[in-house]
């Protein structure tokens, strides 16, 4: 049975709107104004995360700027980004363009559940700010990776949303990474 994991970028007080400041949001770019040590230990982590991920899951947005630059770029990283299976969650996108890619349409929370079942290993959802609520909110997940920068926006569009109920997670690791990153891991705890 597949594990999902949500890994997101994200900044001290929880925005994920914006990173690279393609947008236009005022505040984003936040991405960028870290040292080149932190940039390089950050992609240690996240080409670490994809080779052991058995497949990719988001929404059409995530999916439209990870097309645009992933499929052109060689390495270790992107090979297994461009090889994996991929699977998006859309009901507008009819003709995916990027190499081994599912569309997942009608009921998401179902279509997941069978994913979860169908995939062995990690499932990986990378930003999505739409998806993740819904899957946070169906007690989809397993895993959280917080990747978070030393920001505080004081705005911006935040990673957690409003729930129906309280969805407890353990702190299972913590990390440094490069000089001002920090990885924080929390796995769902699941009430019987």
């Amino acid at each position: 049975m597949g594990m999902l994991v949500i890994s997101e970028n994200m900044t001290l007080d929880g925005v994920m709107q914006d990173p690279t400041g393609d947008d236009g949001f005022e505040r984003g770019g936040w991405f960028g104004q870290v040292t080149d040590e932190d940039h390089q230990a950050w992609a240690e982590v996240e080409c670490g995360e994809a080779l052991r991920a058995q497949a990719l899951l988001m929404g059409r947005r995530s999916y439209e700027y990870l097309v645009e630059r992933w499929p052109g770029r060689t390495g270790t990283w992107a090979d297994r980004l461009n090889s994996m299976p991929k699977y998006v969650v859309s009901s507008t996108l009819m003709k995916p363009v990027w190499s081994n890619t599912t569309v997942i349409t009608g009921e998401v929370v179902d279509a997941v559940s069978r994913l979860k079942h169908y995939v062995e290993g990690e499932i990986v959802v990378n930003a999505s700010g739409q998806l993740v609520p819904l899957l946070i909110e169906h007690d989809l997940v397993d895993e959280v990776r917080l990747m978070v920068f030393p920001f505080v926006l004081g705005g911006g569009e935040r990673l957690f949303g409003a729930t129906s109920a309280t969805k407890a997670l353990r702190l299972v690791d913590t990390r440094i990474v490069g000089a001002g990153l920090a990885l924080l891991t929390y796995s769902q705890v699941r009430v019987e």
